[in-house]
């Protein structure tokens, strides 16, 4: 029987991603779990239990107790707060992984997925339609962690047989949890803030284009990654995944279809660097081809959505 374990379910993924899952596997099938005591409010409807990924052996007795064949680990320091504090996000990160595909190596866990990110690209990397395998030289410690532990997926799929899967997420969106830590946040923040004052201040500049990508379309991607055929897998570091590719000028002018009057001004500081090592746009053909991803939200479509659900009262 199937028993899921979502691990960092309190972020900016896992809310979402814990949702489908019981929708898709039913509730008795999906335990959420982070590092909090007490289950955040959007997982309290859920199975909960505190986690410290670090803490090897508490995961490995959930792991035992509960049966679990699943483990989606999503703990991570996002790329701007692991900036702040490069050793710890750079232990997070790593430690964690090692914790969870050690599990699956010794046979505890059947499947793990993991998080990689766009972040594993760097200045070197082709910024257009940046291909599946290219050069990857990341500036950032989240960039550097998450290219390291695709390399790791890798190895332990190679050398133990471990059915590890992985997608190289672009900017999320999405209305149900706040911005975490990310330099592409502004894409989430922008429409609390045009909703509520009718005006935003941009931490990257106009003209900066990035990839992208609606939180329904990301959560089901990963779903349906973990539920594809293990023979359809053919990438086991990590997949790209593409989405919308935008600047905030672009959103700005999106927005004012709704809002005419909202403003936006710019601010620059540290994350427009890391914005800067970036792709402009992705090109996601191996996933489409091989377990058939397709997206549904462009930019008119999100942009909708995103003003009609966001809760103004969460900011202030």
């Amino acid at each position: 029987m199937k028993k899921v374990l979502v691990i960092g379910a309190a972020g900016q993924i896992g809310t979402e991603l814990v949702q489908l899952l019981v929708d898709k596997f039913g509730q008795d099938a999906v335990i959420a779990s982070d590092i909090k005591e007490d289950a955040p409010s959007a997982l309290k409807a859920y199975n909960y239990m505190p986690l410290n990924v670090l803490d090897g052996e508490s995961l490995t007795n959930i792991v035992k107790e509960h049966n679990v064949t699943e483990v989606y680990l999503l703990a991570a320091l996002l790329s701007a707060t692991a900036e702040q504090q490069p050793k710890f996000a750079w232990q997070l990160n790593m430690e964690g992984l090692f914790n969870v595909l050690d599990l699956a190596k010794d046979g505890l866990i059947k499947k793990v997925f993991w998080p990689s990110s766009i972040a594993v690209f760097g200045p070197t990397t082709p910024k257009n339609n940046t291909p599946q395998h290219t050069i990857m030289e990341p500036s950032t410690v989240y960039g550097i962690s998450k290219q390291a532990g695709e390399q790791w997926c890798n190895y332990y799929f190679e050398k133990y047989g471990v059915d590890v899967r992985s997608i190289r997420y672009p900017g999320l969106i999405s209305y149900t949890a706040l911005p975490g830590g990310g330099t592409t946040d502004y894409a989430v923040d922008i429409f609390y803030h045009a909703k509520k004052y009718g005006k935003y201040t941009s931490f990257v500049n106009a003209e900066t284009r990035l990839p992208m990508m609606y939180m329904n379309d990301a959560v089901r991607a990963t779903v349906e990654l973990m539920e594809a055929p293990a023979e359809k897998i053919k990438i086991r570091n990590s997949y790209n995944l593409a989405g919308i590719s935008f600047t905030p000028e672009d959103l700005t002018n999106e927005i004012r279809k709704h809002i005419p009057s909202f403003e936006i001004d710019y601010e620059v500081d540290f994350r427009q660097e890391i914005a800067d090592t970036w792709p402009d746009a992705i090109n996601d053909e191996r996933a489409q081809k091989e377990w058939g991803w397709k997206q549904q939200y462009d930019l008119k479509k999100l942009t909708s959505l995103m003003l009609e659900k966001v809760d103004t009262d969460a900011i202030d």
